[in-house]
């Protein structure tokens, strides 16, 4: 009911855009197309519905401070596509956008429609920024359309690694052995990956790497053979709804392992998941996108986010800030021409937003200022954990002695 709430505000967000204020304003000016490319249908509709809403609100922030002014005040329009959770729909939707003349697109969430989405704009010379997709073949095959603003699962692994390192040695090493729980796309399998090749190079002996279906409904059986298992850190990397049903499992077994540490997991920082499992989101640790709590542009927006009756996820401030970097390339561009737009992609410095992110620099479509963060969920709220400079608590690790 949530996520038909949201679809539905969402999409009361764009016939209001069509009549805000600004847009009698800028009348004058010829509106700068831009895709926003999603899976608000299918399996990972709720993630795609959140990275929609929050590229709405960008695009209506930006409208309101007087559009991309170097041309004339010109307007950001949404042209909005579904991907259905499905690679080879997202690809033809950018097939619809680019006969639809747009001269960017924002999107598309998950790694494998980021895969095929990007590969598709690539044909058109067609800029696309990526908001979520982690999987890093999606900066690895040359395409010069593709920029990613937020790190890859390759950087989120590696924080990922050296914050557990970290966190074990300060309590004296109790955890050794580690249990991996993923998703079987190419975001989980890759992560996966990642993790079982660094943690033994670590001191970690990885016990098990057990791969589930996308969607799957009954974590039973995995959280059995866990049991017998019984490892000291149990790291999840999955969508949201699979990583609640793990969770929930876990729980009625009563399996509690000393640590459960998320790298990327689809609800560990999620206000969502506490609000729905508080039961079960206690002491979880996840290495993920997360924003600049320190930034005083949170608060507001996380208001707002809430009065449309959505949570504040990573898949709305990530793709809110997407958005606000490609305007900032066409302001710059002083042009809605499609290679101009890469041009200044390509060359973009842009910092002035709410991650806790350096300047963006781009090499080879990846932003290397980008960073994650490590969050635990602590006395009913997310709270980063590390590092130094953004840190809200003390990590408690392990939970269980």
């Amino acid at each position: 009911m949530n996520s038909r709430r949201t679809f539905l505000n969402q999409s009361a967000a764009v016939a209001a855009l069509a009549c805000a204020p600004w847009v009698a304003r800028a009348q004058g000016a010829t509106p700068v197309k831009i895709g926003v490319l999603h899976p608000v249908t299918g399996a990972l509709a709720y993630s795609g519905q959140q990275c929609r809403l929050g590229a709405l609100l960008a695009i209506e922030d930006i409208n309101k401070a007087g559009g991309i002014k170097s041309l004339g005040g010109a307007p950001l329009s949404a042209v909005l596509g579904d991907a259905q959770s499905r690679p080879e729909a997202g690809s033809a939707e950018v097939e619809k956008m680019n006969e639809a003349g747009v001269s960017a697109i924002v999107g598309a969430y998950a790694s494998a429609i980021c895969l095929a989405t990007t590969q598709t704009a690539a044909k058109y010379n067609l800029p696309h920024v990526v908001d979520v997709g982690v999987a890093d073949q999606i900066v690895e095959r040359g395409l010069k359309n593709t920029f990613r603003f937020g790190p890859g699962y390759r950087a989120c692994s590696e924080r990922a690694i050296t914050d557990l390192v970290a966190l074990n040695e300060a309590a004296g090493k109790p955890a050794k052995t580690v249990m991996i729980v993923h998703e079987d796309s190419l975001f989980g399998t890759g992560t996966a990956a990642l993790l079982s090749k660094s943690l033994p190079e670590h001191g970690f002996e990885v016990k098990e790497v057990v791969k589930h279906p996308n969607p799957t409904r009954d974590f039973n059986n995995i959280v059995l053979r866990m049991r017998s298992v019984n490892p000291d850190i149990v790291i999840p990397a999955n969508y949201y709804n699979e990583y609640a049903l793990l969770l929930r499992a876990m729980k009625q077994q009563k399996v509690q392992p000393k640590a459960i540490y998320s790298v990327l997991g689809g609800a560990a920082s999620s206000y969502k998941f506490l609000k729905e499992f508080p039961d079960i989101a206690n002491g979880i640790i996840d290495c993920n996108h997360w924003f600049n709590p320190k930034d005083p542009r949170v608060a507001p927006l996380k208001a707002r986010v809430e009065e449309k009756g959505a949570y504040f996820s990573y898949e709305v401030f990530m793709t809110y800030v997407a958005v606000q970097l490609l305007a900032d390339a066409i302001e710059r561009a002083k042009s809605a021409d499609r290679a101009a737009i890469t041009e200044a992609l390509a060359a973009s410095t842009f910092q002035d937003n709410l991650m806790p992110y350096g300047p963006t620099k781009f090499v080879n479509g990846q932003n290397t200022g980008a960073q994650p963060l490590l969050t635990q969920v602590i006395g009913g709220d997310i709270k980063v954990i590390i590092p130094a400079e953004y840190r809200q608590a003390d990590a408690i690790f392990p939970l269980k002695g």
